[in-house]
């Protein structure tokens, strides 16, 4: 699996695997109630120190979907709304994850 190794700069503990690169780093952050994983606008990916270990791989390749999504333009996001090819979507008016959602359906299909 991988190990741990702390990250002075930011105080996560970095994911040290064949998953995270120098442009995807992958770390460990206590994520909100039900979330297990999360991309991030700066290109990396946190996830849930309690995640199952078999699921931190799935994590990841879905969350690096949407690290793609973000670098091709077509996905972006602020604290009240996500962005999916220029359609707003409110955060406060969906739920979040849900598989129907255009940008977790390539996700999901891709994971």
């Amino acid at each position: 699996m991988a190990y741990k190794m702390k990250n002075n700069l930011s105080g996560l503990d970095r994911i040290v695997s064949e998953e995270s690169t120098p442009d995807t780093p992958i770390f460990l952050k206590k994520l909100e109630e039900g979330v297990v994983a999360e991309a991030n606008k700066d290109g990396s990916i946190y996830v849930d120190p309690d995640t199952p270990a078999k699921l931190v791989k799935t994590a990841i390749s879905h969350e690096k979907v949407h690290i793609d999504q973000m670098r091709r333009g077509d996905l972006d996001y602020d604290d009240k709304n996500v962005y999916w090819k220029g359609k707003l979507y409110k955060r406060s008016t969906m739920n979040e994850g849900a598989k129907s959602l255009p940008w977790e359906k390539e996700a999901y299909k891709k994971q």
